[in-house]
């Protein structure tokens, strides 16, 4: 099956540039095609691909191998905690609730795989017992932030015909206003329980971990009439790695060893732009 070499650097870092053309030819790589200049191209496989990865290595550049058949994906399945957003959201709750550094820690050994997604995501849920609700906003006012290129990448893939999902083992008040705000088609997230205007310390069961983010990636793509190859899933953390694993094109991004460790595709420089890289998109393509 052809493949391309895509190369992507990080944002205004000029990594992409005449030197390291000059060394894809000394590798013995063909004439690159740019993807955006000074930010991305792709290059057909070549012989010495192996030893010029070796030779850019602590360049800040993410290269990737792509096959051509079936790039551009019909589907987007995104996280949202550290994919879609910067942050973290019951680590702010956490925060908000006085106790914000040993809930980080919770969700820091959760999220690299240390321990049961599940089990987790109560007892932190539990810590928070009787925090106003009206928190939630705040914390999507003040404390939120978009990671750079999400928007584009959703656009983009919208535009082009693709189906956007954000399917996160979050909470469903932060799901609903990032999906709304970046354009996605639907989210799907966990249930806080309130009473009276405060958290009861409970969160709604089936808790939507690993397992239900893979189930979702089949059941959407199942509805869409696609399967998963024609999907492209992205998260950071241990319970993305199911929906990674299976999709069509999954991809770490900014992830957990044990996540780059098991994606097949990684971007640990490029914001989400190199989602839509990787598929071949053209900056001068990406919707506004």
């Amino acid at each position: 099956m052809k493949s391309v070499l895509v190369l992507i650097a990080a944002p205004g870092s000029g990594a992409i540039n005449g030197k390291l053309v000059e060394t894809l030819a000394g590798f013995g790589a063909g004439r690159p095609h740019w993807l955006a200049e000074a930010e991305a191209l792709e290059v057909e496989d070549f012989e010495g691909r192996a030893d010029f990865l070796d030779a850019i290595a602590t360049l800040p550049v993410d290269a990737n191998l792509v096959p051509v058949a079936n790039r551009r994906k019909r589907l987007l399945i995104a996280d949202m905690d550290s994919t879609m957003i910067e942050q973290e959201c019951i680590d702010e709750l956490g925060v908000m609730a006085g106790i914000g550094d040993h809930i980080k820690q919770i969700t820091a050994r959760a999220m690299r795989g240390e321990l049961d997604f599940e089990g987790a995501l109560t007892e932190r849920v539990k810590l928070l017992k009787g925090l106003d609700a009206g928190i939630i906003a705040t914390i999507l006012r003040e404390r939120i932030s978009f990671m750079p290129g999400g928007r584009a990448l959703v656009a983009t893939m919208r535009a082009n015909g693709a189906h956007a999902a954000l399917v996160s083992g979050g909470f469903t008040p932060f799901t609903e206003k990032v999906a709304q705000a970046l354009g996605f088609d639907e989210h799907q997230a966990n249930d806080l329980i309130v009473a009276d205007g405060v958290l009861t310390g409970a969160v709604g069961y089936p808790i939507l971990g690993q397992q239900a983010k893979l189930e979702a990636l089949r059941r959407i793509a199942s509805r869409l009439g696609i399967t998963t190859t024609d999907a492209l899933a992205v998260g950071d953390g241990a319970n993305d790695l199911a929906m990674i694993g299976e999709a069509g094109m999954g991809v770490a991004l900014h992830a957990k060893p044990q996540v780059q460790a098991q994606a097949r595709y990684r971007v640990n420089h490029g914001d989400l732009t190199a989602l839509l890289y990787l598929q071949g998109y053209e900056k001068q393509d990406f919707a506004a």
